[in-house]
């Protein structure tokens, strides 16, 4: 008979209960996932009732309640609180978003918060983006081209070609996306994942690269690209409302138009 076992550390526990301050009446749950390598014990699930009348309107507003005022060590990413640099990206409520820009009054009931899925957690809400970010950079993310660049001024191109980058320079690299996709769940050791190939696409489209074909080279490869299926996860959870997936079929398309 087969058995088989969940790996070491995914059995999340019941963690501790923090109530909310007495006569506090506008009183919301956070379920947070907690996790410390330190201590070698199974994930919880740590429970805080969090005052809204005390802190801002966003989830990230409230962890950041949490953390000032409950429980220091409460880690999680965070930086610039407008939905610019993709720091704070984690599972909120079922769905992969920004903390900084979902409002804690979209979430019914208690609000459940953790790690982006499939990615190595290093501890508590930080997930591990070596991997990730070791993609983005196999595919040269960064103007290439033969031609001496125009002296004292920067390339240029035309209205119709720069129109060309809009929905793929907004990009913010927070992970969002692929973490969504069953395919980089799968395959992430070889499948480069929807937010590096729409940046690898962003590159491709860019009228004044030169290495267009270098490009596509790059990602002829049974599961670099084709791992894909087009099931419109990360298109669903982009937090800048992307469209990753029809940047993958751009790709692919012009990946038959070069064999004709």
């Amino acid at each position: 008979m087969v058995e088989f076992s969940l790996p070491k550390n995914s059995k999340i526990g019941q963690g501790n209960k923090f109530p909310a301050p007495e006569g506090a009446t506008n009183v919301r749950t956070f379920k947070v996932y907690r996790w410390n390598p330190d201590n070698n014990a199974n994930p919880t699930l740590d429970s805080f009732d969090v005052d809204l009348d005390t802190c801002g309107p966003m989830v990230l507003d409230a962890l950041n309640h949490i953390k000032d005022e409950t429980d220091s060590t409460l880690t999680f990413r965070k930086s610039c609180r407008e939905g610019v640099c993709g720091s704070c990206s984690m599972n909120i409520d079922g769905t992969n978003t920004l903390a900084c820009t979902k409002p804690t009054a979209d979430v019914k009931g208690d609000v459940h918060v953790y790690p982006l899925p499939h990615l190595p957690v290093v501890k508590d809400l930080v997930g591990d983006l070596t991997n990730f970010y070791a993609q983005y950079a196999s595919i040269g993310p960064w103007l290439q081209a033969e031609t001496a660049a125009p002296p004292r001024r920067e390339r240029l191109q035309s209205p119709e070609d720069r129109a060309k980058l809009d929905g793929l320079w907004e990009c913010i690299l927070c992970a969002c996306c692929s973490t969504s996709c069953p395919s980089y769940w799968w395959n992430s050791d070889r499948f480069l994942g929807p937010a590096t190939l729409l940046q690898s696409y962003r590159w491709i489209v860019d009228s004044r690269d030169e290495h267009t074909g270098e490009r596509l080279d790059h990602l002829e490869d049974p599961h670099r690209l084709y791992r894909c299926h087009t099931i419109l996860n990360c298109s669903a959870t982009c937090p800048k409302g992307l469209n990753p997936a029809k940047s993958i079929a751009e790709i692919k398309k012009l990946m038959v138009e070069r064999r004709s």
